[in-house]
């Protein structure tokens, strides 16, 4: 599977092609992923008698920081991949270049982080415990895929860089200043 990735990132791409290549991406991560969670969750919490999760006031809260800080943090990563990385997201467009710089210097996955956020968001806003779980689960498998397989590729593609900045930057957790 590493050699795979580490031949797609190979080629280069014109931004023309990154961006027309981000669209089914797009359809994907914003319309039928969380389509799917609410629809999924719905039956599951009916199916596992759970109650809604409501928590008054704080749900409004809490879905008006996640949904928007969440994907609004994924999609300035995605930014980033496009112009400084000369890449996207997806493993057969990689970037071409390690970003090291805003978002990537507070955390090695900012895209993933504000995806996380914002599917939790989703997640609140559906008043779904079913969704809340279907999110971690999500979460858990994603970043476990992360370290397991782009850690490595990224360590061969870039090198003594990619280590440097590995060591020096948090996995998830943003750290700031």
């Amino acid at each position: 599977m590493i050699n795979r990735y580490l031949k797609w990132s190979q080629k280069e791409y014109s931004l023309k092609q990154r961006l027309l290549a981000l669209i089914p991406a797009g359809l994907l991560f914003v319309i039928l992923l969380p389509g799917g969670l609410i629809i999924l969750s719905g039956y599951l919490d009916r199916w596992l008698a759970l109650p809604a999760l409501d928590m008054g006031d704080f749900n409004a809260l809490l879905v008006m920081l996640l949904i928007p800080g969440g994907f609004g943090l994924a999609l300035w990563s995605i930014q980033s991949q496009l112009s400084i990385g000369h890449g996207t997201p997806l493993p057969m467009m990689a970037t071409q270049k390690l970003i090291i710089t805003k978002p990537f210097n507070y955390c090695r996955n900012p895209m993933a982080l504000g995806t996380i956020l914002g599917y939790l968001g989703i997640a609140i806003c559906s008043e779904s415990l079913a969704a809340v779980g279907l999110v971690i689960l999500f979460s858990a498998i994603l970043l476990a895929y992360i370290k397991k397989y782009e850690e490595e590729e990224m360590a061969m593609r870039f090198g003594d860089e990619y280590i440097a900045y590995r060591k020096s930057t948090p996995f998830l957790i943003p750290r700031f200043g």
